[in-house]
């Protein structure tokens, strides 16, 4: 039987609940924060944590932690371009949908940004209107002009 853990972190934008198997990272969520890590829990799961509170700390800008997201070929590619958009950067879902080869397909990219089950890790935050603006966000809109914030301020541009 595949071990399971969840352990929690509190964060400048609220308590997070961070869940491994042994092969990787499998959830991020923006909940009241499990306890801490059992001493037999994932070694990811304990890197997981330790690169998230340096990136609320602003020594890290890039997560080397192995991730295993559950979706559809479509999701996962889209969740694969997210990771290639810079730290404290931003870019459209228009943006997205060109970078994963189908330049129509705005709405789904939309769709597939939002059943990200790994936010911050898969910086799905970074996606912003084609105008600028602020669009949804799983945690809402204060925590993703948080992270914005944090990561500008942050990145030296």
């Amino acid at each position: 039987m595949q071990q399971i853990a969840t352990a929690g972190l509190v964060t400048p934008i609220g308590p997070l609940a961070v869940t491994a198997d042994p092969a990787g990272i499998i959830a991020v969520r923006f909940a009241p924060a499990a306890g801490p890590p059992d001493p037999a829990a994932p070694p990811c799961l304990l890197q997981a944590l330790d690169e998230l509170a340096a990136y609320f700390a602003g020594r890290l800008t890039s997560f080397t932690v192995p991730l295993r997201p559950s979706g559809t070929p479509f999701q996962r590619a889209v969740w694969a371009e997210l990771t290639a958009i810079p730290y404290g950067a931003a870019i459209s879902y228009r943006d997205l949908a060109a970078a994963v080869g189908n330049p129509a397909a705005v709405r789904a990219v939309g769709a597939a940004n939002g059943r990200n089950p790994l936010p911050i890790l898969i910086p799905c935050h970074r996606v912003i209107g084609a105008d600028g603006s602020l669009t949804g966000y799983g945690g809402g809109l204060e925590k993703k002009r948080w992270l914005l914030d944090h990561e500008r301020n942050n990145s030296g541009h």
